[in-house]
């Protein structure tokens, strides 16, 4: 009998990545760029045939496809945009860790749906706005409206990073290729052809991405599924290691996952990922009319919620193929969200092409993110900056420059931290926190934009400050007790007692298995209680609610907007009937006092407008 293989030599044999993988890889790479190419050609033609094209028809047609887009692109674009690389990793790698709890935010999205449906999407589509933060100038002032934009910004510069580098990670797994090596490379194509071929070009090469990321998806979870005796073995195995388990009831906030935390803080999370952020919104002005962008939220809400079922079972799948042996202890898999990789090339190595499909596939999640991205702070700055700094009008040529030029300043920026989100924790957890830093307080802005309209200029922006700093202490708080191991979550039991490769095993693995859950808990119960040590998923809303109760409270003190002065198209709908028909009674009212003499003319003056 021959002696075991080592980790190491388990690790090197894992990964096949052939030419035909390559291959495949190359394609869809190249298929972006083509697509890229296709459009420049297109908008150039376009522009030569419209003799009266102006500098705003260039503008249009270059960040919003010139509002003639169709559901179906608009739709897998947005779900493209949406289900990044940290929703394909993060969410199996959350599922095999910590079990399904986290699956339960599904509902939040559904919610979520409903909110943005009647309040949110109705404001921005009828305004017609290339940039959501013209909406922050119209309703408060230039101020908010920068403020907005630098959060945008800075939310974006924290999260795009991270998007490139977790396929980086797969690739890594499939290959041995460090991932400072890839990621420059991708990136690049992707630079490409967002700069040359604007939103059509991104949102066609979405198309072909989504459809690659589910086909690599269901492969796996196809495959995966047959190696280890089918759905009844998933199952089982997941069930009897806890991992399929009833929604947390508790009130605990300091829980990873509750009902509370799921649906409440999830509706904030998901409402700021995609009813006031620029990335989601452009993609639906972008269609003709609010009943087609209406309709598109839902097609959304749909896909993703097929995808994250996919990513879900996959988590369970990687548990029930590794139930006694955790890739995790033997430094098999070097990183946590390397898990689904390690599946991958564990079920499809020996088909060649395969492994190159998926690791293609995850890439297009990033590339159409990171597209979106770079697409969406085009936009911001050049309507937000450029043009309120620069009072005269831009030509056709010193448009296309800025635009283009943006794209390429902030993917290299992005590409360069990449260095930085190599030290940090797993993705999923990681890039909530982080973007909650920037979402709480935007999110409280537009908010209380839409919905409280005795909220003014002064204290929208003391209010969304305030709530930067606070949400910034509290990330920073929380991601240094993660660091330092102050605050640590219990993983599901998992061992490594029938593992048939040798490793350095430091730890009692039966001890890790059984008694892992007992010995953290009875370590958090002498804990003192931080706000930071909350469920990660309250903090856009935490950051949200404090934003709004400040801005109300500035408000008041300074002096509301009068509900008689204030343009009703800035607020949600049943809003603007409310307020409409307020107007209307106080016109009434008005009328009736003139009529009734000088005395009773200026009571009716002296009267608030509450």
């Amino acid at each position: 009998m021959g002696l075991k293989m080592d980790v190491d030599e388990v690790r090197m044999t894992l990964q096949r990545f052939g030419w035909a993988d390559y291959i495949v890889f190359l394609l869809m790479l190249a298929s972006c760029a083509l697509i890229g190419i296709y459009f420049a050609i297109q908008m150039r033609r376009q522009s030569k045939l419209k003799k009266t094209t102006n500098n705003k028809d260039a503008e249009d047609t270059y960040l919003v496809g010139g509002r003639t887009m169709t559901i179906f692109p608009i739709t897998m674009s947005l779900i493209s945009s949406y289900i990044s690389g940290i929703t394909l990793l993060g969410t199996p790698t959350e599922v095999y860790l910590f079990g399904i709890q986290y699956m339960y935010i599904m509902g939040s999205l559904v919610l979520m749906g409903f909110v943005m449906y009647y309040l949110f999407l109705p404001v921005f589509h009828n305004l017609k706005l290339i940039s959501t933060y013209q909406y922050l100038e119209t309703r408060y002032n230039n101020c908010v409206r920068l403020f907005g934009s630098v959060l945008f910004i800075f939310g974006s510069l924290l999260w795009l990073p991270i998007v490139i580098y977790v396929p980086a990670l797969a690739f890594n797994q499939a290959t041995g290729i460090n991932v400072h090596l890839i990621t420059p490379l991708v990136s690049l194509v992707c630079i490409f052809y967002t700069c040359v071929g604007g939103l059509k070009a991104v949102v066609w090469t979405d198309v072909v991405q989504t459809l690659i990321m589910f086909g690599a998806m269901l492969l796996i979870i196809v495959k995966g599924t047959i190696d280890v005796g089918g759905l009844g073995v998933v199952y089982t195995r997941a069930k009897e290691s806890g991992r399929i388990e009833p929604p947390n009831l508790t009130f605990d906030l300091t829980e990873r996952y509750t009902v509370y935390s799921l649906f409440i803080g999830g509706v904030a999370h998901f409402l700021k990922s995609n009813a006031i952020s620029q990335n989601m919104i452009q993609r639906y002005l972008s269609l003709p009319t609010l009943k087609k962008a209406r309709i598109s939220v839902w097609t959304f809400i749909f896909g993703v919620l097929i995808f994250m079922l996919v990513c879900g079972y996959s988590g369970l799948l990687i548990y029930a193929t590794y139930h006694d042996c955790d890739p995790l202890m033997t430094k098999l898999a070097e990183r946590k969200d390397q898990l689904l990789p390690l599946l991958v090339m564990e079920t499809l190595g020996e088909y060649p092409g395969l492994p190159g499909l998926f690791v293609a596939g995850v890439f297009s999640a990033a590339l159409s993110s990171l597209s979106t991205g770079l697409n969406s702070m085009s936009a911001v700055v050049l309507e937000d900056f450029v043009k309120s700094f620069y009072k005269k009008t831009l030509s056709e040529r010193a448009t296309a420059y800025i635009m283009r030029s943006v794209v390429v300043l902030f993917g290299v920026i992005c590409v360069a931290l990449v260095i930085v989100v190599e030290k940090l924790g797993a993705v999923l957890q990681l890039t909530i926190t982080l973007s909650s830093v920037a979402n709480g307080p935007l999110l409280g802005i537009f908010t209380a934009g839409v919905l409280v309209p005795w909220v003014e200029s002064k204290g929208a922006l003391i209010g969304g400050i305030t709530s930067l700093i606070f949400m910034a202490w509290m990330a920073i708080s929380a991601q240094s007790d993660i660091a330092s191991g102050a605050m640590v979550y219990a993983r599901k039991p998992h061992t490594t007692l029938g593992c048939n490769y040798t490793f350095m095993d430091f730890t009692p693995m039966s001890m890790l298995a059984e008694n892992a859950t007992e010995i953290l808990e009875e370590s958090n119960s002498h804990k003192e209680f931080h706000i930071y040590n909350i469920s990660y998923l309250f903090y856009t809303m935490l950051g949200a609610i404090l934003t709004i109760v400040i801005a109300i409270v500035i408000s008041f003190i300074s002096g509301p907007n009068k509900l008689t002065d204030i343009d009703t198209s800035l607020l949600s709908p049943f809003l603007q009937r409310w307020i409409e028909n307020y107007k209307s009674k106080k016109v009434t009212a008005s009328s009736d006092t003139t009529k009734n003499g000088n005395n009773q003319q200026k009571q009716t003056i002296a009267e608030t407008c509450w």
